[in-house]
């Protein structure tokens, strides 16, 4: 009694998803009264939602402040990249450009040019810019913080929005200081110069301001992960859900995150591939349907960063030969996935010793184990669970193969 009790309560502690209470309250109703044919064009229509989710990230400062730098390093991108935004010292537009994320492109990051090198006010300038389209801003500065970028902040602020304040370029002050000086201390002038920000910021009127310490070419020091964290933090279930989503494979955390994002969408593909036109996989009893269940693991190897694209980006910004990255991960996830390729790598196979209970309230809390009676349910949910969990492991090992992480 009391193991049973405490199973259902951990798992009505998760959140099914991101669906509103209403979404499930209806999603329960329909069930009732038609079963899950009724649920599907629901969740169907759910699931169009999370992946058309748009995420738009503004991003200004002074030119050569390294703006463009940061845009692709938050996209995982080098200059050199196919989308990759132009760097240069100089500003070269008065407009708004938008540079999408390569595997999801409703992410955007925007290239606003700094208010300093227009003549406009801080109100006229976000006016001007649009402000209304974005989620959050980020003013990036490579030495001190001005006064118009304070007067910026505080009429992004005032307008209901959310805005960070990034010093770029921290390695490469921090390198300087260490060539003049005999005894340094990484982590002391480093506070020197969060203060120096800070007290800049304040001056300027805003209040408890933070300033992210970051280098775009290290993304995995200083500052950078409190940097993402702060963004996520701040960020709506969706939207959250969008951002992590395209972030790169820099640490294992970064890796976890995505799992657990990704494990609260499954039950809901799960159900859509039950009912009529299942088709059973080769090597397996039961039946499902094959089309989402291929498609969803293409996705999860996207997002974990396995498809050959994403490799070769992180290669580029790392170092690190392509073939020595691929050689940690198993060659059959390299390749097409077909049902031939998901029988042979085993995923599904001990569906018949899960019960459907211990499947719905793993996966589907609140709303129990109403989905948890069909075959097809079960044995795609069996194979996904099993996918994401190959594909976890998988992108642990580039990581830690990508930045020598032991």
């Amino acid at each position: 009694m009391g193991g049973s009790s405490s199973s259902q309560q951990a798992a009505q502690s998760e959140t099914p998803t991101f669906l509103t209470q209403e979404e499930l309250s209806k999603l329960k109703s329909e069930f009732g009264t038609g079963g899950v044919g009724k649920v599907k064009p629901l969740l169907e229509k759910k699931v169009k939602e999370l992946a058309n989710t748009e995420l738009n990230i503004a991003v200004t400062g002074e030119a050569g402040a390294g703006k463009s730098t940061f845009v692709n390093a938050m996209r995982g991108l080098r200059s050199e990249d196919e989308g990759a935004a132009a760097v240069g010292t100089t500003e070269t537009t008065m407009e708004p450009t938008g540079y999408p994320h390569p595997n999801l492109p409703n992410v955007r990051y925007w290239d606003l040019p700094g208010i300093g090198s227009t003549q406009f006010t801080a109100g006229s300038y976000l006016r001007k810019m649009q402000f209304k389209k974005y989620d959050f801003f980020i003013i990036v500065s490579a030495g001190r913080f001005r006064e118009y970028d304070g007067k910026l902040a505080k009429e992004i602020t005032w307008l209901g929005k959310r805005c960070y304040f990034v010093r770029s370029k921290i390695d490469a002050d921090l390198y300087s200081m260490r060539r003049e000086r005999k005894e340094f201390d990484e982590v002391a002038e480093m506070e020197m110069i969060r203060s120096d920000c800070i007290s800049a910021l304040g001056k300027a009127g805003i209040p408890n301001p933070t300033a992210f310490l970051i280098s775009s070419f290290e993304p995995d020091r200083y500052d950078f992960n409190r940097l993402k964290e702060a963004l996520e933090g701040d960020l709506t279930n969706i939207k959250k859900r969008a951002f992590i989503l395209a972030l790169p494979i820099e640490s294992v955390e970064i890796v976890r995150k995505k799992n657990e994002i990704l494990k609260k969408d499954i039950w809901m593909l799960a159900t859509l591939s039950g009912g009529a036109g299942a088709i059973p996989i080769p090597g397996f009893s039961l039946a499902c349907d094959i089309g989402i269940l291929i498609r969803a693991i293409i996705h999860f190897r996207k997002y974990m960063g396995l498809d050959d694209a994403s490799l070769h980006r992180l290669a580029n910004r790392t170092g690190k030969p392509v073939e020595e990255l691929k050689a940690a991960i198993k060659p059959l996830l390299l390749g097409e996935i077909t049902p031939d390729v998901i029988a042979r790598l085993g995923w599904g196979t001990a569906v018949v010793t899960v019960s459907a209970l211990e499947l719905a309230l793993d996966s589907v809390p609140v709303i129990g184990s109403i989905f948890g009676a069909g075959s097809s349910f079960l044995m795609t949910f069996k194979i996904l669970r099993d996918a994401l969990k190959d594909l976890t492991e998988n992108a642990e090992r580039v990581v830690r193969a990508a930045f020598e992480i032991n």
